[in-house]
């Protein structure tokens, strides 16, 4: 508890930007939190008053840790399950707790809890031997996904087998390296969606609206919200599978549940158990944002409404080919100047392709319009060119 404000302490392992948009949100409820960071320069150990220095594989530095807050909470999913369990063996108030964040640590055991349960999935198997996928892809043809258990995001640890040959070569590979394998079959699907729910230790439940995520590569570039042309039927089905799914998981915490649309209905690709990034544009377009949601569920108290302040459009921002010789500060002035209604987040990080450096969200009424400038505003900030021939020397340019 902080002796100063009588309210207790979050303590965040992890130090990346979802920590940093996390703390942003502790700040505004007046809560402490404190990060456990590997490096003096991640995202949110630059901007967080109270960081300690630590690995989050060690459990002496997540013991030490933990003795300072009152709750242990995540930005990401990477905490060894038996230091977790180690940690909550110590009466250390772990949220989401380790039984729940296995199911999102190990995609393998995720689809053997949801399909037991009679969630909605593709069909799976463990691969632990060529035959096993060789097999799998006659019964359900190829091309099949591969995917590694655990440890991969952003389309890494994901591989797109297309016969027995390929099948041949990659496994015995990745198993060698000590890799856990499921294989899935490639879903026909019409679109992506992203089910964003949050869920408190008192059992409360919210959920935001559903949203449509476009991928390139294997990384979210956009966020609709909500989703174009759902039904009401497909919303509340969208809702309740992620409410359903957060309580029978015992989540604490958000939940981001990933769907595939098909046209035989939804299916559950992946599940985050944090702050997501297809929940960004709560920041902006919702009454309570995912990392103000976080910081209540955690907390035990009550959820805030989730209603729609207006459509909204969320855009990554990704580093380019070659870094920019305009400044990112000449880069956001230009972009205020052309869009002053764009809502720019960025997370501190160095420049380098690929890489995330922040979001832009706009806000509006017509979603073809939100789109076009969101992308043109997300383009603009990692690029520093305009796709449509923009002349940054017109108005409101700097002199």
């Amino acid at each position: 508890m902080d002796k100063r404000t009588g309210l207790p302490v979050i303590g965040m392992v992890g130090g990346g930007q979802l920590a940093r948009m996390t703390h942003q949100a502790a700040i505004s409820l007046g809560q402490s939190m404190r990060i456990l960071a590997a490096d003096k320069n991640d995202s949110a150990a630059m901007v967080a008053g109270s960081v300690q220095i630590g690995h989050h594989t060690d459990l002496d530095a997540l013991r030490e840790f933990a003795r300072s807050v009152d709750v242990v909470t995540f930005d990401h999913e990477h905490v060894p399950g038996e230091h977790l369990l180690a940690l909550v063996d110590e009466d250390v108030t772990v949220r989401p707790g380790p039984a729940a964040l296995a199911f999102a640590q190990n995609k393998l055991r995720m689809r053997d809890r949801l399909s037991a349960a009679g969630f909605p999935c593709p069909p799976y198997t463990a691969v632990s031997d060529v035959e096993d996928l060789v097999k799998f892809g006659t019964e359900h043809s190829w091309p099949v996904v591969l995917k590694a258990a655990s440890g991969g995001y952003d389309g890494r640890g994901v591989w797109m087998v297309g016969d027995e040959a390929e099948a041949g070569e990659l496994v015995p590979e990745l198993l060698a390296a000590g890799t856990e394998l499921l294989a899935e079959q490639r879903v026909e699907m019409k679109r992506e969606l992203s089910a964003l729910v949050a869920r408190s230790p008192f059992g409360q439940g919210a959920a935001w609206p559903v949203v449509e995520t476009v991928q390139e590569d294997g990384i979210n570039t956009e966020v609709l919200a909500p989703a174009p042309g759902l039904t009401p039927h497909q919303v509340h089905e969208a809702q309740e599978l992620g409410l359903r799914l957060a309580d029978e998981l015992g989540v604490v915490g958000i939940l981001a549940v990933e769907l595939f649309e098909t046209d035989d209905g939804l299916l559950i690709n992946e599940l985050a158990m944090r702050p997501h990034n297809s929940g960004h544009w709560t920041m902006d377009g919702s009454a309570t944002s995912q990392f103000e949601q976080h910081v209540r569920a955690v907390l035990d108290y009550p959820l805030g409404v989730t209603d729609l302040r207006g459509p909204t459009v969320m855009a990554n921002v990704l580093g380019a080919p070659t870094t920019p010789e305009m400044s990112p500060d000449e880069r956001v002035h230009h972009l205020f100047a052309r869009f002053p209604d764009a809502h720019v987040h960025l997370y501190g990080k160095g420049e380098r392709p690929g890489r995330k450096l922040g979001h832009v969200n706009f806000v509006g009424e017509n979603m073809d319009d939100l789109r076009t400038r969101a992308r043109l505003a997300a383009h603009w900030l990692s690029h520093a060119e305009w796709p449509d021939g923009y002349d940054i020397h017109g108005k409101g340019a700097r002199s």
